[in-house]
């Protein structure tokens, strides 16, 4: 991995992204005007209606359809088809994300170690991983996140509640976005964000579903 690493070195060296800018959390924007001869896939149309902006992509980081969308967005953002503002478009222009790159035969993702280096950070001493629930802490989950210059730790999840059976349960799923209004839950450091982004984490937390969207 080696080789690897060495691309994906030479690909980010001058990736910096911070949060201090003043159009961040902007969604892609559809160019009405510009002609496209292939179909929108599905999830797209859902980040530009539900006004989602790409890096709070809805499905598991580092799965398949993350990794299509991230690929379907950067084809038509070249094109002009799509806008992309704050943070999308400084990672969609300093980085290679949703570019593959061919390794020992096979083509793989170049955002893919993107992920890994912009999520280890400093927590009263320890390094933690951003962005990524686990069990345990004070409520059920807990996870670490960037708050501007500091690292801060959100617990959230009621401690013994039956997520699990929500996650399989649409009719459980859809009372519970529509009473925490997920689709607009967008601040990371509130414990309301994470719950509502469980299910795309149900792997990595062992839950046994397929289902990686909102609630």
């Amino acid at each position: 991995m080696n080789k690897l690493k060495q691309l994906i070195s030479e690909t980010l060296q001058n990736y910096k992204v911070t949060d201090s800018c003043k159009h961040c959390n902007t969604p892609p924007l559809l160019v009405e005007s510009k002609q496209y001869n292939m179909a929108i896939s599905e999830a797209m149309r859902y980040h530009i209606d539900s006004k989602i902006q790409l890096t709070e992509n809805i499905y598991r980081p580092g799965s398949f359809a993350h990794q299509k969308l991230l690929t379907e967005a950067r084809m038509l953002w070249s094109k002009g088809i799509i806008e992309l503002q704050g943070t999308d478009k400084k990672i969609f222009e300093r980085t290679d994300i949703g570019r593959w790159a061919k390794y020992e035969g096979e083509f793989v993702p170049l955002d893919l170690p993107l992920m890994e280096i912009i999520t280890e950070a400093k927590y009263q001493g320890k390094e933690v991983a951003l962005g990524k629930p686990k069990r345990g802490g004070s409520k059920k989950f807990y996870v670490y996140v960037k708050d501007g210059d500091k690292v801060k730790k959100i617990s959230f999840g009621m401690a013994g509640g039956a997520l699990r059976a929500k996650l399989n349960n649409p009719k459980a799923r859809k009372a519970f976005s529509d009473r925490m209004n997920c689709p607009q839950a967008k601040d990371k450091t509130t414990a309301r964000y994470w719950s509502c982004r469980l299910p795309r984490y149900a792997n990595l937390l062992g839950f046994k579903t397929t289902f990686t969207g909102f609630w």
